[in-house]
C-alpha cells in the first residue's frame, strides 16, 4: 500500500469531518440567533400584558360607575363613590406594575421630581415649597415618568 495515498485518503477524511462540523456549528448558531431574536419579539411584544390585565379591573370599575350614574336613582354620591373606586382600582393596576404617584402640597420643591409652572406668594409656607399641584407625577421602578407640574412658594 502507498504510504502517500493512505495520508491523503486520512486527510481527505479528518477535512470531510471538520467541514462536518463546521456545518453543524454554523446551523446551530443561526438556530440560536433566529431563536433570541424571536424570544426579543415576543418580549417587545408581550411586556405590557401584565400592565394591560392590571387595567381590566379599571375598566370594569369604570363601567359599574356608569352604570350606576345612568339609573334613575342616581345619585351625585353614587357618581363619586364610583369615580373613587375607579381611582383605587387604577391606582391598584399602577402599583402592581411598580408606577407610584408623587407630588403634594408642601413638598420642598425638587427639579428632578417637579416642573415649576408658576410661582406665588404665600406667608404660611416656606420659600421654595409646592403651593400647588396641578398635576401629580408617575415614577416607574424609581425613575420619573413625568414630573408632579406645581405652582411653588416665591421668596418673599
Amino acid at each position: 500500500s502507498d504510504p502517500a495515498a493512505e495520508a491523503l485518503a486520512d486527510m481527505t477524511k479528518q477535512r470531510d469531518e471538520l467541514k462536518d462540523q463546521l456545518i453543524r456549528a454554523i446551523a446551530e448558531q443561526e438556530n440560536t440567533r433566529r431563536i433570541a431574536s424571536n424570544d426579543v419579539s415576543n418580549a417587545k411584544r408581550f411586556a405590557s400584558q401584565g400592565f394591560a390585565k392590571s387595567l381590566l379591573d379599571v375598566s370594569d370599575a369604570l363601567g359599574y360607575a356608569l352604570a350606576a350614574a345612568e339609573k334613575d336613582d342616581a345619585t351625585l354620591a353614587t357618581l363619586v363613590e364610583g369615580v373613587e373606586m375607579t381611582k383605587t382600582a387604577l391606582h391598584k393596576a399602577f402599583g402592581s406594575q411598580g408606577v407610584a404617584e408623587f407630588g403634594a402640597v408642601d413638598d420642598a420643591f425638587d427639579p428632578a421630581l417637579h416642573e415649576a409652572l408658576f410661582e406665588m406668594p404665600d406667608p404660611d409656607k416656606a420659600p421654595g415649597t409646592v403651593a400647588q399641584v396641578v398635576k401629580t407625577g408617575f415614577t416607574l421602578h424609581g425613575r420619573v415618568i413625568r414630573a408632579a407640574q406645581v405652582g411653588v412658594v416665591k421668596k418673599a
